[in-house]
């Protein structure tokens, strides 16, 4: 029992093996921002129809505690500086001195030092840009630090309430903002997010536009005409130098017409607008297309300088800003805009379900979520992948066979040396292996698609579907591998280090040879992560009425219907570009060619044979280059499409009727998928400051574990059997202390008391007891799992999750200790991330003022997961599932933190997609299952499986299997356990 500050009655907390809390208050945040994003939705629907005759749309917003406000219209960067028409202030004038001291500094800077003058300067201001700007934006995605910053400094607070500190930059600030908004906006009443969003991108209009004037400086101090160049050469430069600098200022301005200031400046870190918008233009030409094809304009001014210098500093500021994207707009628009829905809740159902029919008990599974199902299965395992370093596993013949292949054929091409001979035997082995990997895998595909061959094979010798897709994955990734190996080695064969790279383009080859190289393992990852593994092995010609088989417009194909035909083959043409060797270009011809082919004669009629006419005839790409065609050139490139698409049908009748039907195959290239796992603990810098300890005296502090919370107990320290005949005995004690358990993902509350003058930046974290050598300072970092005494102490948002209470006044009287002193006291509890998830004695630690100086340590205390009683059942019988269903059920709870929108409420509760959205659900569960009955899953097992029911389910069928191997003491010894 707990009661608050307010000197409120008690409040007992639930059992977690009784209930789930019906309602927290995440869970009416979440309520309340969902009606605020609904009632935006609705408000700015209404203004679109009344203001779609008026030049102006007003459009509301909502901030992340659910304030709904008017939006003011705000203009763009170049417009606010440099239009005269539109309003100045002391910012805008400072921001335009900046960049005349920077034209200035070129003008009259000497010759020799402008280049790296202005280098340095460049990479200064992109360093502020994506370091500095990035930095910023990443804190207030993930902890709302600038808006904390903004409200602990009051400097947005009226200067009468004589809460602000800084009447000077309050009256400074408000003259700036009403002077440049005149309309809808009233400084003083306007929410706290959005006047700090203003002051944000003032600071964001400085930068860039230090960024790309410093930029142009630079390249005008490198600029110049190559000596000897022809004037043809020097036309054609500056022609598409000025090309490629006007599409570039089309796509950023196309951009903005669609995104607004809000999205321009990054205004959905700090407050959100909920609309309907149309991502056309641009936005169907590429991803991200401000930072994709929005740099197209720097390498037009690198034709345009004839600069070497300006090519290189262009590519690592372009980069740079795809490093920015990845690392902080990416995973922010995946947490606003992608998160999944909470799972749909369904009663339980009474009574142990029929167990899940699998194909293959243990090698195969249900797809996520799926109910079971008794007949042959229709929809493929989505268990144990094979793309991707992070799935390679060395207990799978195909594996080992790719590795020794590799290992083989590398060997063999590093080690030889590059004569003649040599070079030919490495081609014409390129030459074989793709046409076996496109001929030969193409005729296996078309024979599947008209005849189901090689799914009849595995079934006349009694083999399942599904061994027959395992079977066809293995082959086909091995040829895909063993062909570009090949490839690489053919590539490596007849590449020479040049002697002179200075000599015409050599360098020019390598740049563009090496992007081209990169565009395609791009388009490679891509691909995969729209198509997943079922549509990367064609999982629609083994399973054409799988829930699976589902046609994909998203990600990269939302732009193009195949990118094989186009970027997907740029590596290797890319390749034949760095060799410059005829060889090299006959292999990506072929490539090329066999890819085309492949496409038109296996995968096209195989797709319009499955899905019809929900084929999309025409892409993204090609959508907005006909629409930006003149009306003539619209007509003309209909009437080709027209003649192009009866001669293939000719072509296709021909074939068909002459015999035997070519067959080509090539569906993609190289996959080492690169998968990005961001995790951002909290930190706290370890800084020790021993004066600061002056007047305080440890034994002031206090921590104390509350044992009356679920899931935490007291017990005696037992024999495991394994001790000497001493060891055997009982303990005997002195003293009444029992040793404290606390069971796996349980939360843990943690009572502390604290003197009155204590520090309001004290904070508790959770450690090993292990990881310290003393008591006295904590010398490892907490990764994120501690909590602060005192609430909005800290600038990260995380530091107050799990305070209950705080600063509560005790008197001296209800002191037990002896003293007369009055003390502060608080609870807090630690669940989620802020617990560890393994096995092992912890403790924690009371630490003074922001640094790791250790005031109080809480007695230790061990995180468990008890061995489920096998002694007590038989695995052959019918009631061990619902035994192991109420055993596993509350440990899935704690897992998912216990959250009412994640957590299953009983068995047949599905847990949705957040646990594949985030693997540490998963990844949690397998660790207690194997603790608990000695069973080793995957984590992608449980995602498969989908819920309590056939997650018991699996357990009994492993322990069946494994029960020669049982460590059970009444099934006799066996195998240990692997670790």
């Amino acid at each position: 029992m707990v009661s608050d500050a307010s000197g409120s009655q008690p409040t007992s907390v639930e059992g977690l093996r009784e209930r789930l809390p019906a309602r927290s208050e995440v869970q009416e945040g979440l309520d309340m921002e969902r009606n605020a994003s609904e009632k935006v939705k609705a408000l700015n629907a209404e203004a679109a129809g009344e203001d779609k005759d008026s030049g102006e749309q007003r459009t509301y917003g909502r901030t992340p505690d659910g304030t709904v406000f008017t939006v003011p219209h705000t203009e763009d960067m170049v417009s606010q500086l440099f239009d005269p028409t539109q309003p100045k202030n002391a910012s805008d004038v400072a921001i335009v001195t900046v960049l005349l001291y920077l034209c200035g500094l070129l003008y009259f800077l000497p010759t020799r030092l402008r280049i790296p003058t202005f280098a340095v300067i460049f990479l200064f201001w992109r360093l502020c840009y994506n370091g500095g700007i990035g930095w910023l934006l990443h804190v207030q995605s993930n902890h709302k630090r600038l808006t904390l910053w903004a409200k602990r400094s009051d400097i947005f607070e009226k200067p009468d309430s004589g809460r602000n500190p800084y009447p000077f930059v309050y009256k400074l600030l408000k003259q700036e903002m009403r002077t440049k908004i005149p309309n809808d906006y009233d400084f003083e009443t306007a929410p706290l997010e959005y006047n700090t969003w203003l002051l944000f991108r003032r600071v964001v209009d400085l930068i860039l536009m230090c960024d790309f004037t410093s930029y142009c400086l630079f390249a005008i101090a490198c600029g110049g005409r190559p000596v000897d160049e022809k004037l043809p050469m020097t036309i054609a430069r500056w022609v598409c130098g000025i090309a490629l600098v006007l599409f570039n200022l089309w796509v950023k301005l196309d951009a903005h017409r669609v995104v607004k200031d809000f999205a321009w400046y990054w205004g959905d870190f700090f407050y959100l607008i909920d609309q309907d918008l149309t991502f056309d233009g641009v936005f169907e030409l590429a991803p991200h297309p401000m930072y994709s094809v929005g740099y197209a304009g720097y390498y037009g001014i690198s034709l345009m300088a004839a600069s070497y210098k300006v090519l290189f500093i262009s590519i690592v500021a372009h980069a740079a800003q795809l490093i920015f994207l990845a690392v902080v707009e990416s995973p922010h628009i995946e947490k606003t805009y992608n998160a999944p829905p909470p799972p749909a809740k369904r009663a339980d159902i009474s009574g142990i379900s029929t167990p899940p029919q699998y194909q293959s008990k243990l090698l195969s599974s249900l797809s996520p979520n799926s109910p079971p199902t008794t007949s042959p299965s229709s929809t493929p395992s989505p268990v144990h992948n094979l793309v991707g370093l992070q799935n390679v596993d060395f207990f799978r013949i195909t594996d080992v066979s790719v590795a020794l292949l590799q290992f083989y054929m590398y060997g063999i091409a590093f080690l030889t040396p590059a004569t003649f001979a040599w070079q030919s035997l490495f081609v014409v082995n390129a030459v074989a292996w793709r046409l076996w990997y496109s001929i030969g895998i193409g005729f296996i595909l078309d024979r599947q698609s008209n005849k189901k061959r090689w799914t009849r094979h595995f079934v006349k010798y009694g083999e399942s579907t599904e061994e027959a897709w395992r079977q066809w994955k293995g082959i086909y990734h091995l040829s895909m591998i063993t062909c570009y190996t090949s490839f690489v080695c053919a590539t490596w064969k007849m590449y020479h280090l040049p002697a002179d790279w200075t000599y015409g383009m050599t360098t020019l080859r390598h740049v563009i040879g090496v992007a081209a190289i990169a565009l395609q393992i791009w388009t490679v990852t891509s691909i995969y992560e729209s198509l997943g593994e079922f549509g990367w092995f064609f999982g629609d010609f083994f399973y054409p009425d799988s829930t699976v088989s589902r046609l994909t417009y998203d990600g990269i194909y939302r732009f193009l219907n195949n990118p094989e035909r186009t970027i997907g083959l740029a590596g290797v043409w890319g390749a034949a570009i760095l060799t410059w060797s005829k060889a090299i270009f006959f292999l990506a011809l072929m490539s090329h060619i066999l890819t085309l082919c492949f496409i038109q004669f296996v995968e096209r009629p195989h797709m319009q044979k499955l899905y019809r006419q929900s084929l999309r005839k025409t892409s993204g790409v090609s959508k907005s280059l006909k629409r930006s065609l003149p009306p003539p050139l619209q007509k003309w490139t209909g009437s080709v499409d027209r003649v192009l698409d009866e001669t293939l049908d000719f072509v296709e009748e021909y074939i068909d009727a002459a015999r035997p039907k070519l067959a080509a195959g090539f569906s993609s290239f190289v996959r080492d998928s690169m998968t990005l796992f961001k995790q951002y603990p909290a930190r706290v810098t370890i800084t020790r400051l021993a004066p600061d300890l002056a007047g305080f005296n440890p034994k002031d502090y206090s921590l104390e574990i509350d044992m009356s919370t679920p899931g935490l107990q007291l017990e005696a320290a037992s024999a495991s059997g394994r001790e000497g005949e001493d060891g055997q005995v009982p303990q005997q004690r002195t003293d009444s202390f029992q040793r404290s358990t606390v069971e796996y993902g349980a939360p843990i509350r943690v009572k502390w008391t604290a003197p009155l003058n204590h520090s309001k930046k004290d904070w508790i974290g959770l450690y090993m007891v292990a990881d310290n050598a003393t008591r006295e300072a904590t010398k490892v970092s907490s990764q994120g799992r501690w909590i602060a005494t005192n609430r909005n102490s800290f600038d990260i948002a995380t530091a107050d999750a799990g305070i209950l209470m705080t600063d509560v006044l005790v008197a001296a009287s209800h002191r037990q200790d002896g003293e007369s002193q009055d003390f502060l006291s608080g609870i807090m509890e630690f669940s989620g991330d802020k617990l560890w998830w393994t096995s092992n004695v912890f403790e924690f630690r009371y630490h003074h003022a922001n640094k790791h100086n250790v005031m109080a340590i809480s007695l230790p205390f061990e995180i468990k997961i008890s061995r489920f009683d096998e002694d007590s059942f038989d695995f052959s019988t019918s009631n061990i599932q619902s035994a192991i269903e109420t055993e596993i059920l509350p440990v899935v709870q704690n897992c998912f933190d216990r959250s009412p929108d994640l957590a299953p409420r009983s068995p047949s509760d599905l847990f949705g997609p957040t646990l594949e959205r985030e693997g540490k659900y998963a990844k949690r569960v397998v660790y207690a299952i194997q603790r608990m009955f000695g069973v080793e899953f995957a984590p992608e097992v449980v995602a498969a499986d989908g819920s309590v029911r056939n997650l018991a389910w699996r357990i009994c069928e492993a322990r069946r299997v494994l029960a020669p191997y049982s460590m059970s003491r009444s099934k006799g010894g066996g195998t240990p356990e692997e670790k």
